[in-house]
């Protein structure tokens, strides 16, 4: 028997980049100029597209950077929810979403951030083919590579409430800590889900692993 729940994607995109200098959300990516169609994609478009091939609908979540992330947003067919203190952090933007992700209706989530490079579509197919097939103690799945834990990730009505009831000094780690027999992790094949761009040196290291 397979589990089949409405699906909203959460991309979380409050935060300052004040390492990168400029919003990671906007980066371009893929590379501009390896075709027509990758030269006006962004980190924050392209991790909408990927979500919709999976997701009934697609939310980011936004802080201060509300204006200049809406055009890209709503191009590629997402839409914007504000966090309204982005400063208490990641986990307060993942409450944020969380918290949407019910008020439109659905019963589970898959999560990803924004300054990550989208994971490829066959990463998403993995867990889905993984949840649909898990027992009902499963609360969320996580993508795993060499070890590592990352995003995107799987999470049913149970596990977002689990995220919800915490409280607001906590972080995602403390809740997959304390709900760990109800996650189940799924190796993958994608070093992206567990990379992280902070830096003008570090995007650059990328776009140069692509050429």
């Amino acid at each position: 028997m397979t589990r089949a729940l409405g699906w909203c994607g959460v991309i979380l995109a409050a935060g300052e980049s004040s390492r990168m200098g400029s919003d990671k959300a906007l980066l371009p990516w893929p590379p501009a100029g390896s075709n027509a169609a990758a030269a006006s994609e962004t980190f924050v478009s392209a991790a909408i597209r990927l979500l919709s091939s999976f997701a009934d609908q697609v939310v980011v979540v936004a802080g201060n950077n509300e204006a200049i992330l809406a055009p890209a947003v709503y191009g590629a067919g997402g839409s914007l929810v504000r966090n309204p203190a982005p400063e208490r952090g990641q986990f307060s933007s993942l409450q944020v979403g969380l918290r949407e992700v019910l008020n439109q209706g659905r019963d589970a989530a898959v999560v990803t951030l924004v300054d990550r490079p989208p994971a490829g579509p066959e990463v998403l197919e993995n867990l889905r083919q993984a949840f649909e097939v898990s027992r009902s103690e499963v609360w969320a799945l996580v993508p795993e590579y060499n070890g590592k834990h990352g995003h995107p990730f799987l999470a049913s009505r149970e596990m977002i409430e689990a995220f919800l009831r915490a409280p607001a000094t906590a972080t995602a780690r403390d809740v997959e800590h304390q709900n760990q027999r109800h996650i189940q992790y799924v190796p993958v094949d994608d070093p992206r889900v567990v990379m992280n761009v902070n830096t003008p040196e570090e995007y650059a290291a990328l776009l140069n692993a692509r050429s």
